[in-house]
C-alpha cells in the first residue's frame, strides 16, 4: 500500500485494471492491519488499573507491533516493485540469442524476487502471531474480539502471501529451488493457521460464555 494515499484512493487503485496493487500487496496490508489492531488492544490495556501488573509488558508489545506494522507496509510497497521488475524483464529485447539469454536470466531473477517478498510477509506473520496470542491472554478482555480479528487477519495475510509464493515459483525454470521455497513457506503457513485456529476457538468460547 502507498501510505501517501487515502484508503479511498487505495481502494480505487485496487479496483482498477492495473495489476498493482494486487493480491500480494493486499496480503501484506492485511498483516499491517493485524499488527495495528493488536497495538490498539495494547493501548486499551495500558493505563487501566485492572491491568497494572501487565502494563510494562503491553507497552513493550505495542512498540514491537508498531515495528511489525511498518515492516508490513514496506513489504506491500516492495510487492508492487517486485511485480514491476518482472514486467520490465519481459519487455527486454529478444532479437539475438544473447538478448534471449539475458532476458530469460532477468525474468528468472525478477521472479525469484517476486516470490521472496510474499515469503517475507509469511515470515513476519509467523513472528507476529505469538505476540497477538500473548495480547489475547493478558490484554484487556473487553477487546478480546479485536485480538481475534487481528489473528484472523494474520492468517489471511500468510495464506494470501503463500498463493503469491506458489504462483511465482511455478514460473521458475529451476523447480528444485521452487520446491524448496514452496515447502518451507508451507510449513510456516500451516503452523500459523493451526495456532490461529486454536486461539480463535478459545476466544469465541470465552465470548459465548460471557
Amino acid at each position: 500500500m502507498d501510505t501517501n494515499k487515502t484508503i479511498k484512493n487505495y481502494i480505487e487503485s485496487l479496483s482498477s485494471n492495473s495489476p498493482t496493487p494486487g493480491g500480494g500487496n493486499v496480503a501484506a496490508f492485511c498483516g499491517a492491519l493485524s499488527s495495528a489492531l493488536g497495538t490498539m488492544v495494547c493501548n486499551l490495556t495500558i493505563g487501566k488499573k485492572k491491568y497494572v501488573n501487565v502494563e510494562s509488558d503491553m507497552i513493550n508489545l505495542a512498540a514491537n507491533l508498531k515495528t511489525f506494522t511498518d515492516d508490513f507496509l514496506t513489504l506491500a510497497k516492495e510487492d508492487n516493485e517486485a511485480f514491476d521488475k518482472v514486467m520490465t524483464a519481459f519487455k527486454l529485447p529478444k532479437e539475438t540469442d544473447i538478448d534471449k539469454l539475458e532476458r530469460d536470466k532477468q525474468i528468472q531473477d525478477a521472479t525469484v524476487g517476486a516470490a521472496i517478498v510474499p515469503a517475507n510477509v509469511i515470515k513476519k506473520c509467523y513472528e507476529l502471531v505469538p505476540f497477538l496470542i500473548e495480547i489475547s491472554d493478558r490484554g484487556n478482555t473487553n477487546s478480546i474480539s479485536d485480538v481475534g480479528v487481528a489473528l484472523l487477519l494474520a492468517d489471511t495475510a500468510s495464506k494470501g502471501a503463500y498463493l503469491n509464493v506458489v504462483i511465482n515459483c511455478s514460473s521458475l525454470a529451476n523447480q528444485t529451488i521452487a520446491y524448496e521455497i514452496i515447502k518451507q513457506n508451507e510449513l510456516f503457513v500451516n503452523e500459523i493457521s493451526n495456532q490461529v485456529e486454536l486461539k480463535y476457538r478459545a476466544i469465541l468460547s470465552s465470548i459465548k460464555k460471557n
